[in-house]
């Protein structure tokens, strides 16, 4: 990849991001100009979303644990509502996706990526090793406390749920109609 070449992929993985948590409905927005040629399909632009969000994560997460050493797991969730709120869209579209992957890939994709987080969760709240078996369940049940708490603050009473059958129920013709018009 050329420096300009990822300068590019840089500039409209921003304008994703910001399209994502401006809309915060869940659906992958590939009509933005750059899209389909930098990232391709989907998968691609899943895979980069998912990567931002692990990244902001695991930054969010060192920071509160910086500021509060001896509170692991308050700091950890803290995080993860703090990566929530600032990366609203491209959680949305994660959640959205992992209920309702476009393929195989996807969805197997999707799910090691979470399996990644909530590694780091746990092992990040002192409750598992990273590379524990059961550090993924102790990282899940982290996350779905992070998740309650969340929606406490927030008062977001749709969840994931709402987004997922909006993304099954949208026809071919229906996204780009909506792509369209935007």
């Amino acid at each position: 990849m050329t420096w300009d070449a990822f300068h590019r992929r840089g500039e409209v993985l921003r304008a994703v991001v910001d399209e994502a948590n401006t809309r915060r409905d869940g659906i992958l927005p590939m009509q933005l100009p750059g899209v389909a040629e930098t990232f391709g399909d989907e998968l691609t632009l899943i895979g980069a979303l998912q990567l931002r969000w692990h990244t902001r994560l695991a930054g969010l997460i060192e920071r509160e644990l910086m500021d509060h050493p001896g509170d692991l797991e308050p700091a950890v969730l803290s995080a993860w509502c703090r990566a929530a709120s600032e990366l609203a869209g491209v959680r949305a579209i994660l959640d959205a996706y992992t209920e309702a992957p476009t393929s195989e890939a996807m969805a197997r994709a999707l799910d090691t990526a979470h399996r990644k987080d909530w590694a780091l969760l746990a092992a990040m709240a002192g409750k598992a090793g990273a590379h524990d078996e059961r550090a993924a369940e102790v990282g899940r049940k982290l996350e779905e406390g992070a998740r309650v708490a969340h929606r406490r603050v927030t008062g977001d009473r749709s969840g994931s749920e709402r987004t997922a059958r909006r993304v099954r129920r949208e026809s071919l013709l229906g996204r780009l109609r909506a792509h369209l018009a935007a």
